[in-house]
């Protein structure tokens, strides 16, 4: 998995004129929980960049001061008319205990489906999956190689490594449509290829 460095100060007063303070000064109040107690700091807004402005995931070390924390993003919020960062939330990671997050969902190969005229639909976008933090991967890849016209590959078709996928194993993740005018081989058996994931 893929790790973001924030560094951040701790704050030392804890309240809603404090918090205005620090955004005045283009900072943003923030709070990491899941550990023995609350951990209260502020960090630039600028740093959140390559934390909220992608679509990947990843684990984040905070750096406040002597202290390190392995976190994820939770949650955060914005400001409803300048969409400003207002506050997040960190998740502190702890080795033996499992997290839940959502993962975005890649393909890989041309279909022969698609060779054939037809169309790949992504059904899922993102998947939620728990699993320990060393086994959470960074990507789902489906190969769908395989695939032809009218058939599809769901969830239950995955296989994953020590990661539990929070999702009906019915849900169709890619798919090959019919186009018009074309027709799928009365020979050709249901095929879905393999799928991994890449942490």
């Amino acid at each position: 998995m893929k790790i973001v460095k924030l560094s951040g100060s701790p704050r030392e007063n804890v309240g809603k004129k404090d918090a205005r303070s620090q955004r005045k000064e283009g900072r943003v109040p923030c709070v990491i929980y899941g550990g023995k107690e609350q951990v209260h700091f502020s960090a630039d807004e600028k740093e959140f960049g390559p934390i909220v402005f992608t679509p990947d995931v990843m684990f984040v070390e905070i750096e406040l001061g002597s202290q390190t924390y392995k976190a994820i993003l939770q949650d955060i919020q914005y400001h409803p008319v300048s969409d400003k960062i207002i506050h997040a939330d960190f998740m502190e990671l702890h080795d033996e205990k499992a997290i839940t997050m959502s993962i975005p969902i890649y393909t890989t190969g041309t279909s022969k489906g698609v060779l054939r005229g037809g169309k790949l639909v992504q059904g899922l976008r993102r998947l939620p999956v728990k699993a320990l933090p060393a086994f959470m991967p960074e990507r789902i890849t489906v190969d769908v190689t395989k695939l032809n016209i009218g058939h599809s590959f769901k969830v239950k078709d995955l296989k994953l490594s020590n990661v539990t996928v929070l999702s009906s194993p019915f849900n169709t993740l890619v798919s090959v449509k019919t186009a018009r005018g074309v027709v799928a081989g009365a020979d050709e058996e249901e095929e879905v290829g393999d799928a991994g994931a890449e942490g």
